[in-house]
């Protein structure tokens, strides 16, 4: 199950179609869906949570808690959506485009993409299209 939650005034216009998707990215990957929850934040909301549970002082623009077991993907994923409209902006894309690369980005890390190197940061940038392409072709 994939459950959205709201700590600002953004709210994601296609929730079911968004998990719809998720779960097919998921199952493309060859793992189930246990639960994920989306917690859609602000800057000061995320930062806090980078501080106090990773002692990074920093902003960002997605954090992702791991619960997963074997192949069943389970996880809280929190994402800054004033992050996401900046980097939309640096960026030169969407701000729903970026929202659904940070949203999927997440979910790859859950089954097993890393993105500290360079050659997985080039692995996990290709797999956020494949998921994108899926996402653009509903």
């Amino acid at each position: 199950m994939i459950y959205f939650n709201y700590e600002t005034d953004f709210t994601l216009p296609d929730e079911k179609e968004t998990a719809n998707w998720i779960k097919l990215c998921i199952e493309k990957e060859d793992h189930e869906l246990g639960e994920i929850n989306y917690v859609f934040c602000d800057d000061a909301y995320l930062h806090k949570i980078n501080v106090e549970y990773l002692q990074h002082d920093t902003l960002t623009d997605i954090i992702s808690f791991d619960y997963c077991e074997n192949n069943l993907v389970m996880g809280d994923i929190f994402i800054s959506v004033e992050r996401v409209a900046e980097n939309a902006k640096s960026f030169g894309v969407s701000f729903e485009n970026e929202l659904h690369r940070v949203i999927i980005h997440g979910v790859l890390h859950y089954v097993g993409y890393k993105d500290k190197e360079e050659e997985e940061k080039k692995e996990m940038r290709r797999k956020e299209e494949e998921c994108l392409i899926l996402w653009n072709q509903k």
